[in-house]
């Protein structure tokens, strides 16, 4: 899709935090919000009466803990009135479309100093109740009214995938492996420990062929961002990193309705006006934070975005390409599969992890060598909402 580019600014990334993501039964919304909040402004080095405007991406507060208004509860509590807050709903993108509005609401002129949040607290409820919640997500009507489940619509993405390209149950397994490799040293992680791949292919079956291991945890935690106009970045750090595009497409709501269930075609429209606009290729891409929610997404992201030809990426897992150390590092912070996926942080929480990676602040042992560019791919539902941002030191 081409469309005109009205940006007035270029937007940077002063401050970063994030809360610790897993069971956080003894943490409410509100707190969660402030584990990541406070440290971002720290970071930053400014004060809550700085912020101007605070935008939190959440799926479904009323659902998970009853609560609804999720932007006013959270500046009330971060002692931020009376400045304008505001949440945004787009699924498991909520996120990711969060900071496109940030970085609207900066490129504009309108703001100069942005909190961009995501927050989610997901555990305190039933399963049954959290996969109502989630159910939401896709087409209620078509899809969810007769039994279709999340690791279901993708348990036929990875049938037909398998089918098509001849993917092995073990190189399905190898991303599940590396992620909980790469989770094994993030702090921040719902897991922390590592896998093999007889242990990912021999975990109870989910949906064939999706068996436990390959699925990413029901997760709580919240991630924030402050964005500022990159002239005035310096002010605040020596490291900034400048948003070069964040961009967001769309496709069919139900998986049936669409030509190939193996391509999210949204993620290729968005990273399209991604490298467009950040006059960047995949080649340049140092890092990689994508959608996986299940382990086939991610195959087929690194595919969708250009990092592989169609059919191709199980080769990138085969030859240890997708570690810290390869040539191209995807999710070093264990991703969804083994980082956790509070459904509204998500999108969020990764970009804060490519900020980190490319001030060189990872832990040891997942720390990109000299990164530049990272990427960060955020998915609401089984990718009828798509949001690719790309940054850079």
């Amino acid at each position: 899709m081409e469309f005109p580019l009205y940006k007035k600014r270029d937007v940077a990334i002063v401050g970063v935090g994030t809360s610790k993501f897993g069971e956080r039964w003894d943490k409410s919304l509100r707190e969660l919000a402030w584990e990541a909040a406070v440290p971002a402004v720290e970071d930053a080095g400014i004060q809550g009466r700085d912020v101007q405007l605070v935008i939190f991406g959440n799926m479904s507060g009323g659902l998970f803990v009853g609560q609804e208004h999720v932007g006013a509860l959270i500046a009330d509590f971060l002692g931020l009135n009376p400045t304008p807050a505001i949440r945004v709903e787009a699924a498991c993108a909520s996120g990711g479309v969060a900071l496109f509005q940030g970085y609207l609401a900066v490129a504009s002129g309108l703001y100069d100093v942005v909190a961009v949040g995501g927050i989610e607290k997901m555990t305190d409820v039933p399963s049954d109740r959290a996969t109502l919640a989630l159910a939401g997500a896709m087409d209620s009507e078509w899809e969810a009214y007769f039994g279709a489940t999340f690791p279901g619509l993708y348990a036929l993405i990875a049938q037909r995938y398998m089918y098509e390209y001849k993917l092995s149950r073990e190189t399905l397994a190898e991303v599940a492996v590396k992620n909980h490799y790469h989770g094994s040293m993030n702090p921040f992680a719902h897991f922390q420990f590592r896998t093999s791949v007889e242990r990912v292919v021999s975990s109870p079956l989910v949906a064939d062929p999706l068996r436990r291991d390959d699925c990413c945890p029901i997760s709580d935690g919240a991630a924030c961002v402050i964005l500022v106009p990159a002239e005035k970045a310096r002010r605040y750090t020596d490291t900034p990193i400048y948003i070069k595009a964040c961009t967001v497409a769309s496709d069919k709501l139900a998986l049936f309705e669409r030509e190939d269930i193996t391509t999210l075609r949204a993620t290729i429209e968005a990273s399209r006006d991604a490298y467009r606009i950040a006059k960047l290729s995949p080649a340049d891409i140092d890092v990689v934070e994508v959608h996986d929610c299940f382990t086939i997404a991610e195959i087929i992201a690194l595919e969708d975005l250009g990092f592989a030809t169609k059919g191709e990426a199980g080769k990138l897992y085969e030859e240890g390409e997708t570690y810290v150390g390869g040539k191209l590092p995807v999710n070093t912070d264990g991703g969804l599969k083994a980082g956790g996926h509070a459904v509204g942080a998500t999108g969020v929480k990764q970009v804060v992890e490519l900020v980190k990676q490319l001030r060189g602040e990872a832990e040891k042992g997942r720390q990109v060598s000299n990164a530049e560019y990272g990427l960060a791919q955020n998915v609401g539902g089984s990718g009828a909402t798509v949001v690719v941002t790309i940054v850079g030191r």
